[in-house]
Parts: structure tokens; C-alpha cells; sequence
């Protein structure tokens, strides 16, 4: 699995391992924090949230062509220094509910993004080119595997990182946390003066009184004074006596936002060492640095390039296109862990676990496991005795962590924050890259691997399987509020995962090596740009959100899937075709037919 993959390929990895820490600490509690801090709603939060991920995937297209006119390298260490910049401000302590703050936050968020897009895009760009070299050529989807489960191990230990700090800020300040709503009920309270003056606004009192019911109101009884005892009960059980619910609901909102600050502030720090990285490293990724402004390097650079004709560069360029396409209903569905999956745990889950659910939520069991299975295949893989003796080791040692996790883990895990679902995804990602290697590579041997546009569209058949599931778990809500078992959301987020091995990391392999070699920039950037797309549409379900049942919500989004499926699948011989390893140049008739086709 590692084994002759060039030095470069864990250097590049391990920077964009911290570099999506800090990323992700940010958007494990980015939600909750907007509509913590300043008292947005559902839709509101949803809007900021789309756009926002969506210029984070779009940069890239603008990154990527500034690659192709200047340098990979330079927009990578430029995108490092722009990200930093961003992460420090939205760590900077600001007044709650201020136009200032919401306009700094709106900097952070555009620096943020503008950052990533010279980063993100150009760092995979390199790590393709570690691969143009015959003898690492069989090896680059292996490589994107990997550089992709190293992505997903700085993203499993993001939301308990942010969880914890915010956590802490609250702690000291005297405050629970182990009610996900409390922050809701708080930003309630400000908004109607201690419920004094209850919203006019339908929705609103819908999302109100669902929430009363779901707590034992009884029906017909005094909405305003059952929230204004819920939160002087919260007051209580944190150890504080209360003259003023509005003061109490402020302090606890501030010290809330305070915590998610010192989260962003750890942004920084794992930017500081993603650049060391990167820049202690540079020896080994050297030979692949195309710097414009040196003739001698571009030169080098080009010897290694094979040139294609108009013909082939048109072919692969509508096929790329069209592989976008269906990319973008992707992430539209699978992005939904930042806002309906999050809401969903936030308002319709159980923040209970029992039996081996329990040690799911915490991250040392995930890891314990994620390593185990590491062990496993190095026992299986190794060459020598010894290796397999230490991999046996290992994989013993990580069995007896877990079991000693489990019989230390009370038997009724309570407080579960909606966070810390986020890091199920990174944690099935890592763990099951060794079983998808294996699969794919024994496919090979066979000669029936998957192309990479079939493995989307397969891909697209099992993120619609994974709604399923959640159509299952949203039959028995009333309204927008449940306590279903947290095992729905685990699940989903389980054949969710395996929807993105078979997408993400083969398609960023996929664009790497059909790109025409002059635009592989700017087609890097084509697949973020479908990706920001797709990020933009996530807001959809969440504008639904207590419109619709719930399950409806799930229900389109299947829909979605399988079109696009039946989509990708209808033209898939000519997309086989265009796309090729063979350096055979098809017919101009069957690049017409794509084309048709996808009319």
C-alpha cells in the first residue's frame, strides 16, 4: 500500500493534513456558531454556509488558472499565508449580534476561501505530476487514495477539537454543555425579551413549539412562560441564580461564540505547521516545480509532457465537463453533513448512546480502530517475518484499547454534541481506504476495475441508498423534532463514505490524468468549480427545512441521485471512450456523440 510511492507524495499529504484540521476544526462548529452569535435561522445560516463552501470550492478554477500563468508552488505558499490571515480574524473575540462582526466574519470567510483556492487545487495538481514519471505511472490512483485518507485523518480529529474548546470556554464561565439546545433557547429569549414578546413570525413559533412539546409542554399551555422555565431550569443545574434570563441567555451565547474563537485560533496554529511542512520538505518535490519565470525548469518540464492535438485536447476537455456535471449533484447531496445531517442531530436525534455506539463518540476508540486496520494489512502485506510480527503487535495492542475504552465508557453516554457526528465521515474514510485499495487493485488484476466515471456513477447509486436510510429514520419525527437513535445517522454517514471513496479521491485522479496537459490547472479548477456549485445547491434542503416533512427532504435528494446516475450511465461508453489511457485518438464522430448524448 506504501511501498514505492515517491517521498513527495507523504510530504504534499501530511501539509494538506493540517491545513484541512484547521479547515475543518472551523466547520465542525461553523453552524451552530453563526446561529449561536448573531440569531440567524435555518435558512438564513444555510445561505451564508452554501455560499461560503461554495467560493471555497470555486477559488480553485481562479487558483488554477493562476498556476498555469505563474507558479504551482508560489499560489500554494501564497494560499497558506491568505488562509492564516483569515483563521486569526475570525478567531478575534467581536460582540455578539454586531453588524461589525458579521462584516468581519464575512472577510474571514472570503479570505479563507480566496486562500484555499491557491492552495487546495494547485497542492493535488503537484502531487498528479509526482506520477508523470513511467515508473510511479500505475501508482497514481493508489497515491490520490492515500493522499486522500491523509486529508480525512486531520478532518477525524477536527470536530473534537472544536468541541472541546468550545466546550471549555463554556465550562470555565460556569455553563453546562450537555444541552444542544441551549444556545437556541438563549438566542429565543434575547429575541423576545425573556418571551415576553413572542414572534409574529409562523415558522418560528412552529420550531418553538415543537420544541416545548418534544420537552413535556403539555397542550394549550403558555408557550412563553414553558421556554422561560426551561431556561431558568438550565440557569439552575449550571449553578447560577438568575434576576434576568435575557443577561443569563447573552453571557451564555458570548461564551459560546468565545470557545468557537479559540477553535479558529487552532486553525492558525495547523496552518503554521502544514507551511513547515511543506517548506522542510521541499527537496523532495522539487523536480515538479513549474516555475514560469525560469525557461531552464519550464523546459525540463516540458520534456517530460506528452503533446496532444487539438482533436484529443477537445475530447477529453467535454468529457471532463461532463463528468462535472454529475460531480456537482454529488456534492450538493453528500455536503448535507454540514446542514440538514447536522440539524437533523441537533433537533431530531438522541443525544444518548448505549452499548458499542458509545465508544463512537470518542475519537481515540475511532482511532484505535482506524489504526487496527492499518495493523491488519501490514500483517497481511508485509515481506518479512519481523514485519508481520510488529504488525500483529500493533493490531493486538489497538484490539485491547477499544475493549479497554469500552468497559471504561459508562454504560449511558449522555450530551452528545451535534458536532461530533462530523467526524464518523473522516473516520470510515481513513479506515476503509486500505479496503477499497484492495479492492480495486484486485479488480485490476483481473482486468475489471471500474473506470473512474463508472465508479461515479456507482457512487451516485449509494449516496442515494444512504437517504434511503435517512427517509427510514425520519417516519416516526413530528415535525422537525425527534429522538431517534443516533445509529440512523451513522449509518448514513457509513454507506455516505463509501459513496465518496468510489467519487472524490478517483476523481481528483481522473482529472489529474486526462486533463490535457497545458489546462491541468484550470481543470483541477473545473472540478472544484462543479464542486462550489454543487456546495451552493446544499442550501436547497435547508431552506425545506420545517417547510416539508423531513423525510420528503430525503426523498428529493434520492431522486437527485439517481438521475444523475442514469445520467452519467447512459453515455458511459462514450465517456470510456474520450477518456482512454490508450494514446489511440477516437473517432471525431465519437467525440460528437458525447456531446449529443449529453443534449
Amino acid at each position: 500500500m506504501f511501498k514505492n510511492q515517491p517521498k513527495a507524495l507523504y510530504v504534499l499529504a501530511l501539509a494538506n493534513t493540517g491545513e484541512r484540521f484547521g479547515y475543518y476544526t472551523m466547520l465542525a462548529i461553523f453552524l451552530f456558531y453563526i446561529q449561536a452569535k448573531f440569531g440567524l435561522d435555518a435558512a438564513w445560516t444555510g445561505q451564508i454556509f452554501s455560499i461560503f463552501l461554495a467560493l471555497v470550492y470555486f477559488m480553485p478554477l481562479v487558483g488554477g488558472w493562476l498556476a498555469d500563468k505563474w507558479s504551482f508552488s508560489k499560489c500554494v505558499t501564497t494560499g497558506i499565508a491568505v488562509m492564516f490571515v483569515g483563521y486569526a480574524l475570525m478567531s478575534a473575540p467581536t460582540a455578539v449580534r454586531s453588524n461589525t462582526s458579521l462584516m468581519i466574519l464575512f472577510a474571514a470567510l472570503l479570505l479563507i476561501s480566496a486562500g484555499t483556492g491557491l492552495f487546495k487545487g494547485n497542492l493535488q495538481v503537484m502531487v498528479g505530476d509526482l506520477y508523470n514519471e513511467q515508473r510511479y505511472a500505475d501508482k497514481r490512483d493508489s497515491a490520490f487514495s492515500l493522499f486522500y485518507m491523509a486529508i480525512n485523518l486531520g478532518s477525524m480529529f477536527a470536530p473534537m477539537a472544536a468541541v472541546g474548546l468550545k466546550n471549555w470556554a463554556l465550562s470555565k464561565a460556569g455553563y453546562l454543555t450537555n444541552d444542544p439546545m441551549a444556545a437556541t433557547v438563549s438566542n429565543w429569549c434575547i429575541d423576545t425579551q425573556n418571551f415576553t414578546n413572542m414572534p409574529q413570525n409562523e415558522e418560528t413559533i412552529k420550531a418553538m413549539t415543537e420544541f416545548a412539546a418534544k420537552n413535556g409542554m403539555e397542550p394549550g399551555a403558555d408557550l412563553g412562560a414553558f421556554l422561560s422555565n426551561y431556561l431558568s431550569d438550565f440557569a439552575s443545574r449550571c449553578g447560577m441564580e438568575v434576576s434576568n434570563l435575557s443577561d443569563f441567555a447573552t453571557g451564555y451565547i458570548t461564551n459560546f461564540a468565545n470557545g468557537c474563537s479559540w477553535a479558529f485560533g487552532l486553525a492558525c496554529v495547523s496552518l503554521i505547521i502544514s507551511f513547515l511542512i511543506y517548506f522542510l520538505g521541499r527537496k523532495t518535490y522539487a523536480h515538479i516545480i513549474d516555475n514560469k519565470k525560469d525557461p531552464k525548469a519550464a523546459a525540463a518540464a516540458q520534456q517530460n509532457v506528452k503533446e496532444l492535438t487539438p482533436q484529443q485536447t477537445k475530447q477529453r476537455v467535454v468529457a471532463l465537463l461532463l463528468v462535472f456535471a454529475v460531480v456537482i449533484f454529488f456534492w450538493m447531496v453528500f455536503h448535507q453533513n454540514g446542514q440538514t445531517l447536522t440539524e437533523f442531530a441537533k433537533s431530531c436525534t438522541s443525544s444518548v448512546a448505549t452499548g458499542w455506539t458509545r465508544i463512537g463518540f470518542n475519537i481515540w476508540a475511532l482511532a484505535s480502530i482506524a489504526a487496527g486496520v492499518y495493523a491488519f494489512f501490514g500483517m497481511i502485506q508485509s515481506s518479512t517475518n519481523k514485519g508481520r510480527v510488529i504488525c500483529a503487535l500493533v493490531l493486538a495492542a489497538c484490539l485491547g484499547v477499544v475493549v479497554y475504552i469500552y468497559n471504561q465508557t459508562p454504560a449511558t453516554v449522555e450530551g452528545i454534541d451535534p458536532a461530533i457526528y462530523q467526524q464518523f465521515n473522516p473516520f470510515y474514510v481513513v479506515a476503509l481506504t486500505p479496503f477499497s485499495m484492495a479492492l480495486f487493485a484486485w479488480l485490476a488484476g483481473k482486468g475489471k476495475e471500474p473506470s473512474a466515471p463508472r465508479k461515479i456513477g456507482y457512487g451516485m447509486i449509494m449516496a442515494g441508498a444512504a437517504y434511503g436510510v435517512m427517509v427510514l429514520a425520519s417516519l416516526s419525527l413530528v415535525g422537525t423534532n425527534g429522538e431517534v437513535s443516533p445509529n440512523w445517522l451513522i449509518s448514513t454517514y457509513l454507506l455516505l463514505t463509501f459513496a465518496e471513496l468510489l467519487l472524490s479521491p478517483m476523481g481528483i485522479s481522473f482529472v489529474s490524468k486526462v486533463a490535457p496537459p497545458k489546462l491541468k490547472g484550470s481543470m483541477m479548477g473545473g472540478w472544484f468549480a462543479a464542486t462550489a456549485i454543487g456546495n451552493y445547491l446544499v442550501s436547497i434542503p435547508m431552506l425545506l427545512w420545517g417547510k416539508i416533512p423531513v423525510y420528503v427532504i430525503w426523498a428529493i435528494l434520492i431522486v437527485i441521485c439517481l438521475l444523475s446516475a442514469a445520467f452519467i450511465f447512459s453515455i458511459m461508453k462514450k465517456l470510456e471512450a474520450a477518456t482512454a489511457d490508450d494514446s489511440a485518438v477516437p473517432a471525431a464522430e465519437a467525440i460528437e456523440s458525447v456531446e449529443d448524448d449529453a443534449i
